[in-house]
């Protein structure tokens, strides 16, 4: 049994396959999907989704690089829409100084909302951080002394230090297809640095396809490698990875029913 926590369901490289893929990822073991939104505007095309499949769930939030976009989204919002029952998560939202596709400052205002969203209403904030540690950091440190908040950080490819300041934030770590990659050994090192209780597993479909599908398509059903190296990499069996980081994903998406 695994949950794919983070995956994007309603992007176009699924619509024409998406109950074929649905149903692989559940043959494979993924009794469970997260899937992901980056834009508020097009929500109802994702919660569609959530509400179609049994085992699929979803979140709200904006995706960083869509951050100026949707300024005009508030808090408000983010806690109106997350009520449904479909909705565990608030996000993804952050920091992207890699592509800078949105300003900064957009950024951080959009990310400080979600933040709020996701201290309210309890859920929690899945986080996109790339290239940008040093704020990210900043930003966690004193948005949880205002009030903690449940969060994780997704597709973990940061350094030790955002990972060490997250868990003693009390967040989580998400590891994707990237923690299979030759040249990642440090995020295999980082994995080990993690607390066996705050770690879980993701793909973020339809990108990063771990090793053996790298540079095809990605789809929830991949999940299972990520584990499965993961399991390796902190010396321990695939059922107990898949127990792992099963517990965590239902602890931190505590709105998500266990099936």
């Amino acid at each position: 049994m695994l949950i794919d926590t983070h995956c994007h369901l309603d992007f176009p490289d699924f619509e024409a396959e998406r109950d074929a893929i649905i149903e692989r990822a559940s043959a494979a073991g993924v009794t469970q999907m997260v899937t992901i939104s980056t834009r508020v505007k097009r929500f109802d095309t994702i919660l569609a989704i959530a509400e179609a499949y049994r085992n699929v769930f979803c979140s709200v939030g904006t995706h960083p690089h869509n951050a100026d976009e949707e300024l005009d989204i508030t808090t408000e919002d983010l806690v109106r829409l997350s009520a449904h029952p479909k909705v565990v998560a608030i996000g993804e939202a952050g920091l992207d100084y890699f592509y800078d596709n949105a300003p900064r400052d957009a950024q951080a205002e959009g990310l400080r909302r979600h933040i709020a969203a996701a201290r309210e209403t309890g859920l929690p904030l899945v986080i996109h951080s790339r290239s940008a540690d040093e704020d990210m950091a900043e930003i966690l440190t004193e948005e949880s002394g205002k009030g903690t908040f449940p969060f994780l950080l997704h597709c973990f490819s940061s350094g030790p230090e955002l990972a060490r300041v997250g868990v003693e934030l009390g967040g989580y770590v998400s590891f994707s297809g990237i923690l299979t990659f030759p040249k990642s050994q440090e995020i295999r090192d980082i994995a080990k640095t993690i607390p066996h209780d705050r770690m879980i597993v993701e793909t973020d479909a339809p990108y990063l396809a771990p090793k053996p599908f790298r540079g095809k398509r990605n789809e929830p059903a991949f999940v299972a490698h990520t584990a499965e190296v993961l399991a390796e990499t902190i010396g321990v069996s695939t059922e107990e990875i898949a127990q792992i980081t099963t517990e965590n994903a239902l602890r931190i998406f505590s709105k998500m029913p266990r099936l």
